[in-house]
């Protein structure tokens, strides 16, 4: 594992308060070779753990006493870093151990928002996340989303769920918005890497949170190679899901399921029937199938409004309306609107 060696060596690492060593020090054990492996710790991994704690621990006390350095973060220490630190002053590898099971190994133990790309999980610090009350006009739909979320967060079953409807409705807020919810954690997968989700499951299925995994804006055709990985990932083959991951996808509807409204006429081609029923089945794979519709001018005003903290006068209507009168009536127009006034 690296260390740093020199204090410019910690300048860019993410510390939070107290001595900067011993959390550099910490955060380079959930990030060690073995970190995994010490989620199921056999005698030999217990070994390798604890000489390098006994090496770790003489390296600490050199860079202590070469750069006494007084504290260079500003937030507090998460409790995967405390654990980490305490068990490498005592030697115990029992107790790293301890705490790798209860946050799991980096960045999964220091982070909640991630964005899974190219085989890679990448950390999202500070996630830009909508604030609560965004949303206006789909009250019904944001309920049944957020109790589905908070049963699987309590460790209950829970049904993958499928955010349907016309752009710029708010089903990306919507779904972001759940990382709001204590205990939330969430993956951002983009649909072309749905074919290496299998590594990134099997990671997930090893550690102690429940992760909704987010497939934003999936427009995908029964011929394509991602909609078969999906399919198969939604319980259509034996490997499904681990228990504490819930799919939680947006998408067009038309572009989701796109023969929905194009039955094949009586002795076409069998083909045309096995691409429609795919396309259905993908679909009812999702136990949770929220709608959300077009808006209309009342609802797009009412938006304004509700950007704005404020009601509108007449003159802001007739603006508000010019303004939507190429780009459409939807949430996303509203707040552009809304954003545009002085």
């Amino acid at each position: 594992m690296e260390l740093p060696k020199h204090p410019l060596d910690l300048l860019p690492m993410d510390l939070p308060q107290g001595e900067p060593w011993g959390y550099a020090f910490a955060q380079s054990l959930l990030r060690a070779p073995w970190a995994w492996r010490a989620l199921r710790p056999t005698p030999g991994i217990l070994d390798l753990i604890r000489l390098d704690l006994e090496a770790l621990h003489l390296e600490l006390s050199r860079r202590r006493e070469d750069f006494p350095l007084g504290a260079l973060g500003e937030r507090p220490p998460h409790p995967a870093e405390e654990g980490a630190l305490k068990a490498l002053l005592s030697r115990d590898p029992e107790a790293l151990v301890a705490t790798l099971k209860a946050h799991g190994p980096y960045p999964f133990a220091l982070h909640r928002a991630f964005r899974f790309a190219g085989e890679e999980v990448r950390p999202l610090p500070h996630p830009r996340l909508p604030r609560e009350d965004e949303l206006v006009g789909y009250e019904a739909q944001l309920r049944a989303l957020r109790e589905n979320a908070r049963r699987f967060l309590s460790g209950k079953p829970a049904p993958h769920t499928l955010l349907y409807g016309a752009r710029g409705t708010g089903k990306s807020t919507a779904a972001k918005g759940l990382l709001h919810l204590p205990g939330a954690r969430m993956v951002e997968v983009e649909p072309k890497e749905l074919a290496r989700l299998e590594g990134l499951l099997e990671r997930l299925a090893l550690l102690p949170h429940r992760f909704f995994l987010f497939l934003d804006d999936l427009s995908l055709d029964p011929e394509d190679e991602a909609f078969r990985h999906l399919k198969a990932l939604l319980e259509g083959s034996l490997e499904g899901p681990p228990e504490n991951v819930l799919l939680l996808a947006t998408s067009n509807r038309r572009h989701l399921v796109r023969r929905l409204g194009e039955n094949p006429l009586p002795g076409a081609d069998p083909g045309a029937w096995d691409e429609l029923q795919d396309t259905l089945a993908l679909s009812e794979r999702f136990g949770l199938v929220l709608t959300f519709p077009p808006f209309d001018k009342a609802l797009f005003l009412k938006a304004v409004a509700h950007h704005l903290g404020r009601s509108l006068t007449p003159e802001e209507e007739a603006a508000a309306l010019r303004f939507a009168l190429q780009r459409g009536f939807s949430g996303r127009v509203a707040r552009q609107f809304a954003q545009s006034l002085p």
